[in-house]
C-alpha cells in the first residue's frame, strides 16, 4: 500500500467507517465506539505499511483492528484520541434500546468466538470469508461457529420465553 498522506488514508478508509463504527459499537458499547474507531484509526495509520492485500481486504484488515481495539479498550481508561479522520455523524449506530434485549442478553452471554462471529456476519454485514480472515480462522470455522451460536441463541431464548 503506498498511502503516505493523511488524505489518501482518509479516502482509503472512508468507504469503511460506517461498518467501523457498527462493529465498534457491537463490541465495545454505545459510548465506546467512537474512541474505539479513533484508536483503530490510529493504529492503522501507523501500521499502513504492513497491509498486504493478498492476505485480505482493506475492509476485514481494518475491522481486525477495530476487533482488537474494542477488545483492548473494555474495562480500561478511555484516552483521548487522535483525529486522523473524523467519524461522520451520520455512520450507523446500532440502537440498543430498539432492540430485543432478550437477544442483546444471549448474545452477550455468548462465548467471546461465537459473539464475534454474530457481530460481524449479523450486525457489521461482513461475508464469512471477510469473517474468516478477520477472526484468523478458516470459512468452514466461521460457519460452523456460527450455527453452533444460533442453537445456542435458539436455545436460551426458548427458555426465556
Amino acid at each position: 500500500m503506498a498511502i503516505v498522506d493523511r488524505e489518501g488514508f482518509a479516502a482509503w478508509v472512508g468507504p469503511h467507517l460506517g461498518t467501523m463504527a457498527v462493529l465498534a459499537a457491537r463490541l465495545a458499547g454505545r459510548d465506546d465506539r467512537d474512541d474505539v474507531v479513533q484508536e483503530a484509526l490510529t493504529r492503522a495509520w501507523q501500521k499502513r505499511e504492513q497491509y498486504d492485500e493478498r492476505r485480505g481486504s482493506p475492509r476485514a484488515w481494518l475491522l481486525a483492528i477495530v476487533a482488537d481495539r474494542a477488545c483492548r479498550t473494555r474495562g480500561r481508561r478511555r484516552r483521548r484520541p487522535i483525529d486522523l479522520v473524523a467519524v461522520p455523524p451520520d455512520a450507523p449506530v446500532f440502537d440498543r434500546d430498539s432492540t430485543d434485549l432478550d437477544l442483546e442478553r444471549a448474545i452477550a452471554a455468548l462465548p467471546r468466538r461465537m459473539r464475534m462471529a454474530i457481530n460481524c456476519v449479523y450486525f457489521a454485514g461482513l461475508s464469512v470469508a471477510e469473517t474468516a480472515v478477520l477472526m484468523g480462522v478458516a470459512p468452514g470455522t466461521v460457519k460452523s461457529t456460527l450455527s453452533d451460536a444460533r442453537a445456542k441463541l435458539r436455545t436460551t431464548l426458548e427458555e426465556a420465553r
